[in-house]
């Protein structure tokens, strides 16, 4: 069984714990992050994770500089590959290279997945590992989604810790496709109730005399 490090372990630094000593939250942070996501990826982070169709990933270069990538696709395109492991396929891109080489230097990513809808946000710690696609035809084949066009590069991500965030400060956005569901049981019932208006507008006016022709 995977069992992941403590997010707050690894995140919570001598500094950074002083900090939360000056505002009194250090006993508290203790308490909470005790056996906090400790354990494999549970059911709940792994639906999270197939329902997403985005999210953010940092790497480090060498020279110490941090960088912020956006990865998107269909839902599903964040495929799980075992109790702490996920992968996604990597597409044709602006062709900085810039993710894949500061991995050369550093397997360590940092991963920032949000649900705005739900107001849910999930960060993640990984050792990632890129690859050319032809190298691993197998994971190629697991990875790749249809319609997205030729896979370039595929990414394998270990998850060493997780953490989920409060939904505070978070605003609620959906897209097209969320709206459509969201408004659907009331657009139905209007379309509904716009039948039958027109129902009883067409008996009405069958039920009435012709005018009588003056002569």
């Amino acid at each position: 069984m995977a069992v992941m490090q403590n997010y707050a372990e690894l995140l919570f630094t001598d500094a950074v714990k002083a900090y939360q000593e000056q505002v009194g939250m250090r006993e508290k942070y203790e308490s909470i992050y005790a056996n906090r996501h400790r354990g494999p990826l549970d059911d709940d982070t792994i639906a999270f994770l197939s329902g997403m169709t985005s999210f953010y990933i940092a790497t480090t270069g060498s020279n110490g500089w941090p960088y912020i990538q956006h990865r998107g696709g269909p839902a599903g395109f964040v495929k799980i590959l075992g109790p702490d492991t996920i992968g996604f396929a990597d597409y044709l891109g602006n062709r900085q290279f810039i993710t894949r080489g500061n991995l050369d230097g550093s397997d360590r990513v940092s991963l920032f997945f949000m649900d705005y809808a739900r107001r849910a946000r999930l960060k993640m710690l990984g050792e990632a590992r890129m690859i050319d696609a032809a190298s691993d035809p197998e994971l190629q084949d697991v990875l790749a989604q249809d319609g997205q066009g030729p896979v370039e590069r595929l990414m394998t991500i270990k998850i060493v810790a997780r953490d989920w965030n409060c939904p505070k400060y978070i605003l609620p956005r959906y897209t097209e496709e969320q709206v459509a569901q969201l408004i659907a049981p009331r657009l139905n019932e209007l379309v509904e109730e716009n039948q039958q208006l027109k129902a009883r507008v067409a008996q009405l006016e069958s039920r009435q005399s012709p005018e009588t022709k003056s002569e």
